[in-house]
């Protein structure tokens, strides 16, 4: 290696931004850090603050613990602005080979960095001393990944000094053919800058709520309406939002419905006892995941689906139901699998289903109905007097799919089908999230609850998997 590549980016903001001893940085993040079990699917980009960690590490922390234990990635891209030094473009890191913090040192994919440059036509430029040197933004997020991975995978580390919007859309062009499953991409962004507390609590949770029901488009409009509101003090709704912009970008090109993001944790430096209530900087953590619709059912057949099953219940019950059930789009269609699941006052009152069906989706659904209402074996018939309190759930479900080994069962997206003998029993995907319940138990209830053959039946009985599009009453 070649001695320009050995260079080491050396820690700028530890001792200041965050401790400088290693048993300092694991005591204060071990207090915060809890990495997620595998009931949790894989991040694609989390947005985390970038303050001092007295301030802003709980934050940050919820979004890293998102990450499921023992999941790795081919390579970790840090986006984040320029806080000292503006230029027009993404300086991004083709001189260091790694990233040093007291925990140790990263590695830096110099090789991708300079392909970036090679691709970008002229929106990337080389590894700017001004830019990198003493910015705190991508440093101070190394530490939480030493902390969550152990080896590191390599970091391609960005920073952005523009908020042009044409430039933002060019770095994003060339970005997003790696923003897929084997990379995990770290939006750096801190928001509100030095409104008060409650107006820094007003603007950010509703940028967060943008960002996380929108695009780009809809980013920027919320960026000029908290303008336009002009909290006193107010410097910045967020310092990030050119990262931001490049992200909900990405996001756009691959299709918005292709993503559900999660706003995990608010805080603001007024909740820290190093702070105050008049001058604030908030913080947002915000995740996001692959949503994997299976269908991209409307919003007229989601309402159908609801008021099919609720109208069959009403009927058996000799009640009047007064919405309209017919049949539109989907629901005329035949072979779709269904479980139909109801809830009263929050808690399990009824769950029937079917993985095929030669009928339609329509007839389908209030069949399923109909027997989670009166004959789930676990519940009393359904009363007319809790028939309107009810709510409901409808599954429609991919087809069954055998699987040899556990490995290729996800919990929280996959759920379980087992056979052993005659006897069989399932648990939808949403159990797991419902439950809390890991890999191990999800199947071991399963087993034992439903199919009847004991804790660990599962590891000698055929084993498939499916997939469900979850259509709520109240959603």
């Amino acid at each position: 290696m070649s001695r320009e590549l050995q260079k080491t980016r050396k820690p700028s903001v530890a001792g200041s931004f965050y401790p400088a001893s290693a048993k300092e940085i694991k005591t204060m993040l071990g207090g915060w850090l809890r990495p997620g079990e595998d009931s949790l699917i894989p991040p694609r980009a989390l947005i985390v603050p970038h303050a001092g960690y007295v301030f802003s590490g709980e934050v940050a922390a919820s979004a890293y613990n998102r990450i499921p234990k023992g999941h790795s990635y081919n390579r970790i891209f840090l986006l984040g602005p320029s806080h000292r030094a503006g230029f027009a473009g993404a300086s991004v890191d083709t001189s260091n080979s790694s990233w040093q913090t007291p925990l140790g040192l990263v590695k830096t994919d110099t090789t991708l960095g300079k392909k970036l440059i090679s691709e970008g036509d002229g929106v990337f430029t080389l590894w700017s001393d001004a830019a990198h040197n003493d910015e705190h933004c991508l440093e101070v997020q190394i530490p939480f990944l030493q902390m969550i991975f152990g080896d590191v995978p390599p970091i391609v580390p960005i920073v952005i000094g523009t908020e042009r919007l044409s430039i933002l859309e060019g770095i994003a062009k060339v970005l997003e053919p790696y923003f897929n499953e084997d990379n995990l991409f770290i939006i750096s962004s801190d928001f509100s800058h030095y409104p008060s507390y409650e107006d820094a609590k007003a603007s950010d949770l509703f940028l967060a709520d943008t960002i996380t029901n929108g695009g780009l488009e809809e980013f920027l409009q919320a960026l000029k309406q908290i303008d336009k509101k002009g909290y006193p003090g107010q410097g910045t709704a967020a310092c990030g939002a050119c990262a931001i912009a490049v992200l909900l970008r990405m996001m756009d090109a691959q299709g918005r419905d292709s993503f559900s993001a999660e706003h995990v944790l608010y805080r603001n430096s007024g909740d820290s006892p190093y702070g105050d209530k008049f001058r604030v900087v908030g913080y947002n953590s915000i995740v996001f995941t692959a949503s994997d619709h299976l269908f991209h059912f409307t919003q007229e057949e989601k309402e159908k689906m609801i008021a099919a099953a609720r109208s069959s219940i009403y009927s058996y019950l000799g009640l009047e139901y007064e919405g309209d059930d017919s049949p539109v789009g989907i629901l005329r269609e035949k072979g779709y699998g269904v479980f139909v699941t109801l809830y009263l006052e929050g808690r399990l009152r009824g769950c029937i289903g079917r993985f095929t069906s030669s009928s339609s989706l329509h007839s389908t659904i209030r069949e399923m109905a109909r027997n989670a209402a009166f004959s789930d074996p676990r519940f009393p018939a359904l009363s007319k007097k809790e028939a309107p309190m009810i709510e409901i759930e409808v599954s429609v479900l991919s087809p069954l799919k055998k699987i040899e080994s556990i490995d290729e069962f996800k919990l929280g997206r996959d759920g379980i089908y087992m056979i052993k003998g005659y006897n069989h029993g399932t648990f939808l995907p949403q159990v797991a999230k419902e439950t809390g319940w890991n890999t191990e138990e999800f199947l071991g209830h399963c087993a034992r609850d439903k199919a009847g053959i004991g804790y660990y039946g599962w590891k000698d009985a055929e084993l498939y998997t499916y997939q469900t599009e979850v259509v709520k009453e109240y959603d």
